[in-house]
């Protein structure tokens, strides 16, 4: 086999240079705009939506794309594919289709994204764009249909501007600890361009965009963490390069991106938004979900997404009234909090382990963090909530013993492992005829002959799960069955259902409860909640290593998490905008400001 292309040189030599010098209309500010300001302008008449892609296009050129046209020294690289069709197919929108507020039906706009550029991660299928998930052994992989997810967005009158970096394959490839936002696949589109490829292959977050420089990690990557997998989408959404954005998650990979990006993210209720024609982890705990500037924009998205797909078996729960709907911003209020019981655990979410004894923990949020979390929970207090602070998961020591495998301790769960290799084997299969990559073991295989490439940091995962065998019946089958009845129970029957029957939501600090919300199924939104020193340094015995004296480290973003029982996205959208409301902690990056040679 050999190493496939994209549509990256294409896009840079066909799409940027066709802006450059467009002056098209600017009477809208595209830093922070949201939905509503830019569907009012195009009520008004003063923009069509081919001006906002044009406008979106020039600042992807600007920041996030290496060239000439760059005005960073470093970019972003949150794109793996920018939509050469993109100007076009805003251009073929009609705004006699755009419905608008004051044609509505009884579930909202029936086009409540009409002309908005959306950038979906790269493991959702899109059929004129590549699907990678960040592999270069997908690297020319075109699926034969949109996801059921694509699909909505266009009916919806979404515009997809592009396809977002991703850690590669959703963050379960390498055992040895890949960083947020590196993939093979970008790294080989940029070693096309002239990138070194000693030190290529990540994105890189707008509010500190420079490599580490630290001794020992200074292989390229980020100073500042972008968060992953969903790392693409939370860094285009916070720079400014897409109006909103699609991640997915497993286990943290939207709630991480929204911490590290100071941006909305919304992890659904596994079963909410629809899987089909998505790379996967394992269909027990995948989802999609939005990613936004504003929890208004986050809720409008999903209202989007979510509902019943027929080749999604676990979305019949939206058949079932009350549980999905087409439009969550009728949850935005702005008093939500009054009354709303709150918990907040710390063991396990606020500590960590000292030493190889998993129960004996110390607190590691830094005093920075602990503020942000002490300042969220008198906010909440302040807006009526019902805080209880110290309110543990009740069997919180289970989970620390029950964690993922491969694992140290004598147990683990399988469920990612067994499911990565059933669920990317059945999705590889139906990938065009022809297509030479149709298991993990084609995978594997392909990343052992450009290992060069490829394997930068390994494939331990992928190995691991090739090991496991998926037929049912079998010894591995019978194990994942197993393990999965104990995560379920762990976190959901005896760990978080106890908590929700006194409560309404939890608060977490940052994604650092999204490991058993993930386990569960249970949905999560993170909001900006300020920044901290980076790095953070929590209290000792913890140790963290300093930056190099001179390399003058910008703050990092924070977030704070509500989550909540199965299907209550009302109430935590509910709770996140009344939060968003009393703080406004979201700040535009200063590395990505607005581009001169777009204004009027």
């Amino acid at each position: 086999m050999r190493l496939r292309g994209s549509l990256f040189l294409t896009v840079l030599a066909l799409v940027f240079p066709a802006i450059a010098d467009d002056h098209h209309r600017d009477r809208l500010q595209v830093v922070e705009a949201t939905i509503a300001d830019i569907q009012q302008q195009f009520r008004s008449g003063d923009l069509t939506p081919e001006d906002l892609v044009k406008m979106y296009l020039a600042r992807i050129a600007a920041y996030d794309q290496p060239g000439p046209q760059a005005k960073i020294p470093q970019t972003l690289n949150s794109f793996m594919h920018v939509n050469e069709n993109a100007v076009a197919d805003a251009r073929a929108l009609k705004l006699d289709d755009f419905d608008g507020e004051d044609s509505e039906d009884e579930d909202g706009p029936r086009k409540p994204l009409f002309g908005i550029p959306v950038i979906l991660k790269d493991n959702i299928d899109t059929a004129d764009l590549p699907t990678t998930a960040g592999s270069v052994a997908l690297g020319g992989s075109f699926p034969q249909h949109d996801a059921f997810i694509t699909a909505k967005l266009r009916r919806a009158g979404a515009i997809i501007i592009g396809k977002a970096t991703l850690t590669e394959f959703a963050n379960f490839l390498s055992s040895t600890g890949m960083p947020t936002g590196y993939s093979s696949q970008l790294r080989s589109q940029l070693i096309q361009v002239g990138g070194n490829p000693a030190l290529v292959g990540y994105g890189f977050n707008p509010y500190d965009p420079r490599p580490d420089p630290r001794a020992g990690i200074n292989d390229g990557r980020p100073a500042l963490q972008t968060g992953g997998s969903s790392s693409g989408p939370g860094i285009a959404v916070s720079a400014n390069l897409a109006t909103v954005g699609v991640g997915t998650e497993t286990s943290g990979s939207i709630l991480s991106p929204a911490t590290q990006n100071l941006v909305v993210g919304i992890k659904p209720t596994v079963g909410l938004v629809s899987r089909s024609g998505i790379v996967p982890i394992t269909a027990d705990q995948d989802t999609a979900g939005p990613l936004a500037r504003t929890v208004t924009d986050a809720a409008r998205l999903l209202g989007v997404l979510a509902g019943f797909d027929p080749a999604d078996p676990a979305t019949a729960a939206c058949l079932t009234r009350g549980k999905c709907f087409r439009d969550y911003t009728r949850f935005l209020k702005r008093h939500a909090l009054r009354g709303a019981r709150i918990a907040v655990p710390h063991f396990g979410y606020w500590t960590a382990a000292t030493g190889s004894n998993p129960h004996v923990q110390s607190v590691v949020l830094s005093l920075e963090q602990q503020k942000v979390m002490n300042d969220a929970i008198a906010v909440l207090r302040k807006e009526g909530a019902i805080v209880e602070d110290f309110h543990e998961i009740p069997d919180q020591d289970d989970l620390i013993d029950f964690p993922g495998c491969p694992s140290s301790l004598p147990a683990c769960s399988t469920v990612l492992l067994f499911g990565f290799k059933r669920d990317l084997n059945a999705y590889l299969a139906n990938l065009p005829p022809g297509f030479p990559v149709r298991t993990l073991a084609d995978v594997i295989a392909f990343n052992s002959a450009h290992a060069d490439v490829a394997l930068k940091y390994g494939q331990g995962l992928a190995l691991a799960a090739q090991k496991l065998d998926t037929i049912p019946g079998s010894a591995d089958t019978d194990k994942y069955q197993q393990d999965r009845l104990k995560d379920l129970d762990i976190a959901r029957t005896r760990g978080l259902d106890v908590v929700y029957k006194d409560f309404d939501a939890i608060l977490f600090p940052a994604n650092r409860g999204a490991n058993i919300a993930a386990r569960a199924g249970y949905p999560s939104i993170a909001v900006p909640g300020g920044f901290v020193p980076n790095p953070a340094v929590p209290p000792p015995p913890f140790t963290v290593t300093p930056f190099p004296a001179g390399f003058d480290a910008k703050d990092a973003p924070y977030a704070v998490t509500f989550s909540g029982p199965a299907f209550s996205e009302p109430n935590l959208i509910g709770y996140a905008y009344a939060f968003e409301q009393a703080t406004h902690h979201r700040i535009s990056p200063q590395s990505t400001p607005p581009l001169s040679a777009t204004r009027r």
